[in-house]
């Protein structure tokens, strides 16, 4: 079964390229200069057969059919570099006017999948709405896998730092960690700092090179807004008790689902943690952020970090706002279900 499957991944990737191949080869020899007719073919062939023939190879496989759009990038690209500028006349009229469509339907089918994730997590029984998590899953379903969770974190850093402004209340089983904790304060201070640096670099950068230090200055707010929109969404995203898992969130930056039969101990100290490959903490800032939690696990689990990079742990330590009935709520449903 590997086998077929690796030459299956093989077709799928070899026929879409030996055609870019094929087309490169034309475009690069004399038969092409001043013919009109095949500028078009070749323009038709980049643009569309070669999307088609690939759409045709993984309709029936679990690849995201949104690929399509990466292949007709290519070949585009492929086509602004190797055709003749004199030639470039149905390629310009593509990316004048098909380009933006395509890119606004995209955009269109990914928010209308998400507001259906949305719906869907509201209609489930013990279940709340979250955002990143149906936009997480409607990622994962329409864009390639190593592509899908750095949208999404992209995606929600937008969403939490500006539009979602909206104060999160709280539900039974669901646990804050930022009231009590220095981190919103210490990101904050990262911001203002991000704010001075960026305005003293700007100006001594202005008298050298103007396009570098335009270029420098809008990465570094592209950081500051990055780190508003991680802060914000501690506060949108609590720690939660499922039917079936303990759900430990670190706003957009850190996540793990651990069922509550692989619990083992669930401990109130701020003591630090042994360094092993297997113990961790739930925040990203490490020792920045002191623990009050110690959960120990009986089997490995996987915490999710940024942009979809993954830590097994057995042992993991965070904040909780409320610690003590964090960890009653918690024995006491791992409780239950061992009597039943």
């Amino acid at each position: 079964m590997k086998a077929i499957s690796i030459n299956q991944n093989l077709i799928i990737l070899g026929v879409p390229l030996s055609l870019l191949g094929v087309l490169i080869l034309l475009m690069k020899s004399s038969v092409f200069v001043g013919n009109d007719t095949l500028s078009l073919a070749i323009t038709a062939d980049l643009l569309i057969t070669t999307p088609l023939i690939y759409f045709l190879l993984i309709r029936k496989t679990e690849i995201p059919k949104t690929t399509i759009v990466p292949v007709m990038i290519i070949g585009l690209l492929i086509g602004s570099y190797f055709l003749p500028k004199e030639d470039q006349v149905y390629l310009n009229l593509f990316k004048t006017w098909f380009l933006p469509v395509i890119e606004l339907s995209i955009l269109a089918y990914v928010i209308i999948n998400v507001r259906k994730a949305t719906k869907k997590y509201k209609s489930l029984k013990n279940s709340t709405a979250d955002f990143y998590t149906a936009l997480r899953s409607t990622c994962l379903e329409i864009l390639p896998k190593k592509l899908a969770v750095p949208f999404a974190t992209e995606v929600g850093v937008i969403y939490y730092g500006f539009i979602h402004w909206r104060r999160r209340v709280l539900k039974g089983g669901e646990f804050s960690y930022h009231k009590r904790s220095g981190t919103p304060a210490l990101l904050g201070i990262f911001i203002f700092l991000i704010g001075i640096e960026t305005f003293a670099l700007h100006l001594v950068l202005e008298k050298w090179n103007v396009y570098v230090a335009w270029v420098l200055s809008g990465l570094s707010i592209y950081t500051a807004i990055q780190i508003l929109g991680f802060a914000k969404s501690l506060s949108k995203r609590p720690i939660s008790l499922d039917c079936s898992d303990l759900i430990l969130r670190y706003g957009i930056m850190n996540e793990a689902r651990i069922p509550y039969e692989d619990i083992e101990s669930v401990h109130l100290s701020r003591k630090a943690l042994e360094k092993n490959d297997l113990t961790t903490t739930l925040s990203p800032l490490g020792g920045f952020e002191s623990h009050n939690v110690v959960i120990r696990l009986k089997r490995e689990c996987t915490l999710m970090g940024f942009y979809g990079i993954k830590k097994n742990f057995k042992v993991i330590g965070l904040h909780i706002d409320e610690p003590k009935h964090f960890k009653e709520k918690v024995e006491n449903i791992c409780t239950n279900r061992i009597q039943e």
